[in-house]
């Protein structure tokens, strides 16, 4: 199997089809060579707080730590226009200053029950925002070396071909 199969195959995980744009980031592909968004450590700090929500630490270690940040910063810039970088960027703004007017700190600040509530409020308030990011962090996860081999079954080698094997009870997912 190949590498852009076994995308295909999160993306039917996921529960749909990745954009094309986060397809040829994952392939590793760049198809906008124009300007771009200049990045801040702050900025790309808050994605990653943004994402350990989305996918947070369990019994394995959340898109914080599978650095799912530097993925979606990556794939921003070299797979979408400029007009698409400003707005999701402009998103990420929204959140964080939607968070200190609400609780007076800044999104990073928050404890974790907070952190939930700004992240369900985006949902309803900036779905196209939403949406982006949460493809980019869920993407960025599972195509990690974290994500595939702590939160997905791997085997480096495959053995022979077996199409319907049942899982065990608690058993992890295979990763693709």
């Amino acid at each position: 199997m190949n590498r852009r199969e076994a995308v295909q195959r999160i993306a039917l995980l996921m529960g749909g089809a990745l954009s094309a744009p986060v397809m040829a980031g994952v392939m590793g592909e760049k198809l906008y060579d124009g300007p771009s968004v200049n990045v801040t450590a702050e900025q790309e700090a808050l994605l990653a707080e943004v994402a350990d929500v989305i996918i947070p630490t369990t019994s394995t270690p959340g898109a914080k730590a599978a650095g799912a940040e530097k993925f979606i910063v990556r794939v921003m810039r070299d797979c979408f226009p400029l007009k698409d970088q400003e707005t999701f960027y402009n998103g990420l703004t929204r959140l964080n200053t939607e968070s200190k007017n609400k609780f007076g700190k800044s999104f990073e600040q928050l404890p974790l029950s907070q952190k939930n509530e700004m992240v369900k409020h985006t949902m309803t308030s900036d779905t196209p925002f939403f949406r982006r990011m949460k493809e980019l962090t869920v993407t960025g996860y599972f195509t990690s070396e974290i994500g595939a081999t702590q939160a997905l079954e791997y085997l480096p080698i495959p053995g022979r071909f077996e199409p319907c094997i049942p899982l065990k009870p608690g058993q992890k997912a295979w990763a693709i």
